[in-house]
């Protein structure tokens, strides 16, 4: 059986109402009419493919929609994808382990869209420690390996409040980028036991939500730092991420930095 596909007309108005966007104020933002707006989101006219991009850009549609938008209104995409392996990706993939290196030697990671890892530094193994083997088959998804009883789980001190903010940060994501794939693994990590706690930063002045891994010699504290490429115009880097995972106390940062030492 065929599923529907949304002509470009829909799809424009599910992005300007996911923006929260009237069509008066968003055909203000477009510098049109919003009687032309309506025409376009009814399909009772059709946006050139400049328009659409222009449209699209105002919504802050993500590379890889822009391309489905633009599938759907009849034109060839705009946006490559030439994959983080490719050779014509490696200066980027350079820089990004440059990142990487130069965090060290506290833990950083990079993931692509759906929180699959693409590549760490040396200080990551740190979460890799009685880890059960299967969650390490690639792709490793790293917010499974956080939550999930066989990973890190039994190991996060104040996993309530770390469930809260990755739970709220994947409900931004979503909300972002009509990802499917996004919303299904944020249903599947909600139903992993652990609860939840959205009070946890309150010991921090309520600013930033912590991360406590029980070690063998005591309590680490991390707090995370998200690095985006903010020039990529290639998907697949436009949707990578880099997690940093910088000490939150002088405790943790010392046991880092003697971990590396003596690595």
């Amino acid at each position: 059986m065929n599923m529907h596909t949304p002509p470009v007309g829909e799809r424009l108005r599910e992005w300007r109402q996911r923006r929260r966007l009237s069509q008066l104020a968003f055909a203000c933002d477009a510098d049109i009419s919003a009687r032309h707006l309506s025409f376009l989101e009814t399909g009772r006219a059709r946006p050139s493919r400049d328009m659409l991009l222009h449209l699209a850009e105002l919504l802050d549609v993500p590379f890889r929609q822009r391309n489905e938008l633009l599938l759907a209104a009849g034109f060839a995409p705009v946006y490559s994808e030439a994959g983080l392996d490719s050779p014509d990706a490696a200066a980027a993939r350079r820089a990004v382990d440059l990142v990487l290196k130069g965090s060290e030697p506290y833990p950083a990671l990079a993931v692509d869209r759906h929180w699959n890892l693409v590549a760490a530094n040396d200080a990551a193994g740190l979460f890799l420690q009685g880890v059960d083997p299967a969650l390490l088959e690639a792709p490793i998804n790293v917010l499974r390996l956080s939550l999930d009883p066989r990973g890190l789980a039994p190991r996060i001190e104040n996993l309530a409040g770390w469930r809260s903010h990755i739970f709220m940060r994947l409900e931004r994501q979503v909300a972002q980028t009509a990802d499917d794939g996004l919303a299904a693994l944020l249903e599947e990590l909600q139903a992993m036991p652990g609860g939840t706690d959205e009070s946890d930063a309150d010991e921090y002045g309520g600013l930033i939500a912590p991360l406590k891994l029980r070690t063998e010699g005591g309590t680490l504290t991390f707090f995370t730092a998200t690095t985006v490429f903010g020039t990529a115009v290639d998907i697949s880097f436009s949707e990578l991420v880099i997690e940093s995972f910088f000490p939150g106390d002088a405790f943790t940062a010392a046991a880092m930095r003697a971990a590396m030492d003596d690595a």
